[in-house]
């Protein structure tokens, strides 16, 4: 393990994360004169100072980096990150957020969670809210990955980093032959749909900082909004069609996006395997949640029913957990039925959490082939997505991670439990934390400012957990990773 390349690359992340997680939020303070410059200015002091520190510390050393270094400078990432990014909350006098709620305000936020402590946002300082939403922005892509597109520059290598960074059960796939000419493609593409995004919100009525913060927390999958209300604020079904129509896009795998874009074609979509089992899943979802809001007569006008049925599912399934609509006083199957959804969530290589549709897609593949397989012992039934068979290796993989997922649920929700909350809180509270959605039910429908300390910093670790999915984080603590 080569401790001073992961102290040199930790020094480079934090010194950019100094720059660009605090200079829009000073400029921002500095447009609406909103007294809010110095706790930025300090916490870029500290985190730059630090950074800097880090990387002069380990200035001369070069080699290429291994499997057990990767995964260990992204779990530090998170977490040291994580902690630098509370420090504007600590320092602001007009937020008052504990040391727990900054830690769990600013892990929120860069796990792209979008569960939030902070009540009263429509009276919070402009800058603070910005620095809320690019914080999610800049955790959706992952500035690690915008980092990887600079370490060949300085002699390190950064394959590794991408393989413990990447999701989904396939990381090898590179959309360009060199690392930092993907690690560029994505954040290009990245930055376009944010751009497209903030348009189109402000084209539909909303106004200009509304527009941008909330394009930032769309295309990340992160849910956080500049009011109390979220989107329902603006009781707008115009912003709530663009929301819907830019959350399915951010949910779809990156890669397909990029082939679209290279090569001028959207077929492509249609012919994914994972991209079709996604949209389905959406469209069930939708009809279902439709049907049963007319059923029971939730709201007045059918056009109404709709989009705010549609708009949940999609906020839900993409795990972004922006809200239009008090859903949980919804009938009882539906908020349950959007927790679910969440757990499925969006598609392998996108800013969005959960399991991975196209994990879900392998486990019901398998399943049937099981079924198949008692009907006929001796026949050989390969595993197909599209025309390319599965290898057993990826299916091991596949169940291997759900065992896991489950196995983690359960003791997360047990330690919720000794808390002291009540088992409709603490199951949604894990289901939102773990999946990174961000709203729950029971009393954390709205914010988790009320929870006890421990339950905080236990959901701390399922989002944690969740961002990394699971085996990046639990593999430090295995003896084998840490053996010469």
């Amino acid at each position: 393990m080569h401790a001073l390349i992961i102290l040199k690359i930790l020094g480079l992340l934090l010194m950019l994360f100094s720059m660009l997680g605090n200079i829009p939020p000073i400029l921002v303070s500095l447009f609406y004169d909103d007294g809010m410059i110095m706790p930025f200015l300090q916490s870029m002091s500290i985190i730059f100072g630090s950074g800097l520190t880090m990387w002069l510390m380990s200035l001369r050393s070069k080699a290429e980096l291994n499997t057990r270094d990767g995964f260990l400078i992204v779990t530090l990432f998170w977490i040291v990150l994580g902690t630098a990014g509370s420090l504007p909350f600590i320092f602001s006098p007009l937020v008052s957020l504990s040391y727990t709620d900054s830690i769990f305000e600013s892990l929120s936020g860069l796990t792209t969670t979008g569960a939030t402590v902070i009540s009263g946002l429509d009276f919070l300082p402009k800058s603070i809210l910005f620095y809320r939403q690019l914080l999610q922005w800049l955790g959706g892509m992952g500035i690690i990955v915008l980092a990887m597109a600079l370490l060949p520059m300085l002699g390190i290598g950064g394959m590794q980093l991408y393989r413990a960074e990447s999701p989904g059960p396939v990381k090898d796939n590179k959309l360009l032959p060199r690392l930092a000419e993907t690690a560029k493609a994505l954040w290009y593409i990245y930055l376009a749909l944010t751009l497209l995004c903030a348009l189109a919100y402000w084209a539909s009525g909303m106004p200009a900082f509304d527009a941008i913060s909330h394009s930032l927390s769309t295309i990340a999958i992160g849910g956080f909004s500049t009011h109390d209300a979220s989107l329902g604020y603006f009781n707008s079904p115009s912003i709530d069609l663009v929301a819907i129509i830019f959350m399915i896009i951010a949910g779809v795998n990156f890669a397909l996006h990029f082939t679209a874009w290279q090569q001028k074609k959207v077929k492509h979509y249609f012919l994914d395997s994972e991209f079709q089992f996604y949209t389905f899943i959406l469209a069930v979802i939708s009809l279902i949640t439709i049907t049963m809001l007319s059923k029971f007569e939730v709201y007045s006008t059918i056009e109404e029913t709709i989009i705010k049925g549609a708009f949940q599912v999609v906020s839900f399934a993409t795990t972004t957990g922006f809200a239009t609509a008090e859903y949980s006083s919804w009938p009882l199957f539906l908020p349950y039925i959007l927790l679910y959804v969440a757990i499925v969530g969006a598609c392998a290589g996108s800013t969005g959490g959960g399991m991975k549709v196209i994990r879900i897609l392998l486990i019901f593949k398998q399943g049937f082939r099981e079924i198949q397989r008692l009907i006929h012992p001796k026949a050989i039934i390969p595993i197909k997505l599209g025309r390319h068979a599965v290898s057993d290796r990826v299916i091991e993989a596949v169940w291997g991670f759900f065992a896991v997922y489950v196995m983690a649920f359960m003791l997360i929700l047990l330690a919720l439990l000794a808390t002291g909350l009540d088992i409709v809180t603490a199951f949604s509270a894990v289901g939102a934390c773990i999946n990174n959605l961000g709203p729950g039910l029971g009393s954390i429908s709205s914010t988790y400012g009320h929870i006890p300390d421990p339950a905080k910093w236990v959901l701390c670790l399922a989002m944690l957990l969740g961002r990394l999915e699971i085996f990046t984080l639990l593999v430090l603590f295995t003896p084998m990773f840490w053996r010469r």
